[in-house]
């Protein structure tokens, strides 16, 4: 009598191409810039590019939160904008810990605004969103002036903030990693986390039973305001300064590094670590194209080439799975 062996389960290899994608991605440019340059692997480097994509981790994240809706949110820039000219004025007046708070409060009624807007009143999110890029643009301007904004002495602490270091680590890359911890957290172990995907996978079968459907919608744009005013708040404490023109073409970034790290923009799919991991592709490119002396235009066309091959990756592991 036979014995019959059990069956070994089968590789899924579009399971691993969308696990693993964005990790092989940033392994091959590791390793394609330190060929490139000497300079690429040296700590002083690797500081500089984490810090330099610590306020599009922010936005990234709030921007995860609303795509995992099937969302999108165009005004991650322009309220990054807005939060940090209001920094830089608030503390010059009340001091570090109100201007924080109240920067942090006006991002949340950007994102609560668009979020009532999308989740109650059902407009498109793109419009939506696209209007809060121009209103929060303007206001940034408007409070201006047009003009920098120097926060001076009243702002030591918080520019000791942007240029200090903890154990030899700059506090902005420390914030980054807390804030990725927190939403890989709440995505993974949390109720809140599981409702988010699955209103982006089946939203009919997630209002039907019995979820508050637009509550949850309007709490991701709430989060997406806030994060990106807080990047506001981390640029100016790294120049010193609040401007209104800082964070243009922001969202489109934060967007990039949320489809390199494998979320999909019909909602219900990604994740934190993958986003990091998408950031990270994002600051080494620009890194490698900076070290190697890419003028900036060409930089913007590099990196949309880059947007369409994360795009083509995603079609190749739907297509496989199929």
């Amino acid at each position: 009598m036979t014995q019959t062996q059990p069956a070994r389960p089968s590789v899924n290899f579009s399971q691993i191409l969308q696990r693993y994608g964005t990790l092989a991605i940033l392994v091959a440019l590791v390793i394609v810039a330190a060929s490139m340059s000497n300079v690429f692997l040296t700590e002083r480097n690797i500081l500089n590019v984490l810090r330099q994509i610590s306020g599009t981790s922010l936005m990234a994240i709030g921007m995860l939160f609303v795509i995992l809706t099937r969302g999108i949110d165009l005004s991650v820039g322009s309220v990054a904008a807005l939060g940090s000219v209001l920094s830089a004025i608030l503390i010059q007046q009340y001091g570090t810990g109100v201007s924080i708070a109240a920067t942090l409060l006006a991002g949340a009624i950007c994102g609560a605004i668009c979020g009532l807007l999308v989740a109650y009143l059902r407009l498109p999110p793109f419009v939506t969103t696209l209007a809060m890029m121009t209103i929060a643009r303007g206001l940034s301007l408007i409070v201006s002036a047009g003009q920098p904004i120097v926060m001076g002495d009243s702002g030591n602490a918080l520019a000791a903030f942007g240029s200090g270091y903890l154990a030899g680590i700059p506090y902005p890359i420390i914030l980054m990693i807390v804030i990725f911890l927190i939403a890989g957290s709440v995505l993974m172990f949390t109720r809140y986390g599981r409702l988010v995907k699955a209103i982006g996978s089946n939203v009919e079968a997630v209002r039907l039973s019995g979820i508050p459907v637009a509550g949850y919608i309007m709490s991701v744009y709430v989060i997406s305001g806030i994060l990106a005013a807080g990047a506001g708040i981390i640029s100016a404490s790294r120049t010193g300064v609040g401007s209104a023109n800082i964070g243009v073409g922001a969202e489109l970034d934060a967007i990039a590094a949320v489809v390199i790290g494998g979320a999909s923009l019909m909602g219900g799919r990604g994740g934190a670590f993958n986003t990091f991991i998408g950031v990270i592709v994002l600051g080494i490119i620009a890194n490698m194209m900076n070290l190697a002396r890419v003028p900036g235009y060409h930089q913007q066309v590099f990196m949309g080439c880059i947007i369409i091959g994360a795009m083509l990756l995603q079609y190749a592991s739907n297509w496989l799975r199929r």
